[in-house]
């Protein structure tokens, strides 16, 4: 009989620490609006930056006016979308221009047709890259942005061209071959 009366005493205790996990997450709820830091001008950039290529990329998605094209670099290929009527901004696979491309020699390949045409600053660009290093991703995309450039108007055509920027550059990695060390470099000769 004792162990009877302990049972119903151990109920009525779980019952009263439900009764107070609820007031602690309420009131826990209450302060957190109150401890949030005021974001400072430094915090600003880095979400401006990230709003910027949300927005693109929202624009993008929507299916809203854009010139598909493709660029091809040793073994990098690029999506191109140039899209009509925009600020000059450009995103690459999602991130912000000068994040993926980080040195500036990239930066100026990727610009350079539509800094020859001047529309540097009347477009955005977005493009999804894959395959190969860094130097062959970023004239991937120049290749894709003289194209799309190309097809928003023809008269770019003869700039574009002068410069280069229209040819698939074909130079690629030679093979290695059987009995040499590279492509072409033979074993090292001994005399004796």
């Amino acid at each position: 009989m004792p162990e009877a009366k302990k049972k119903p005493t151990a109920k009525p205790v779980k019952a009263k620490k439900e009764e107070k996990e609820p007031k602690v997450k309420a009131a826990a709820k209450k302060a957190a609006p109150k401890a949030e830091p005021k974001a400072t001008e430094t915090d600003k950039t880095p979400t401006m930056a990230m709003e910027q290529d949300q927005q693109l990329a929202a624009k993008v998605a929507k299916g809203g006016s854009f010139i598909p094209a493709i660029g091809r670099r040793k073994t990098s290929i690029a999506r191109v979308r140039l899209i009509k009527n925009g600020k000059g901004a450009v995103a690459i696979n999602g991130k912000a221009f000068d994040k993926y491309f980080t040195t500036f020699d990239l930066r100026t390949q990727v610009m350079a047709p539509l800094k020859a045409v001047g529309q540097d600053t009347a477009v955005d660009i977005s493009a999804h890259v894959n395959g190969g290093g860094s130097r062959g991703q970023a004239e991937a995309v120049r290749h894709g942005v003289a194209r799309a450039l190309i097809v928003l108007n023809p008269t770019f055509r003869k700039t574009l061209k002068k410069l280069g920027y229209l040819s698939r550059d074909p130079r690629e990695k030679e093979r290695k071959k059987f009995g040499k060390k590279s492509a072409r470099r033979s074993p090292q000769w001994s005399k004796r």
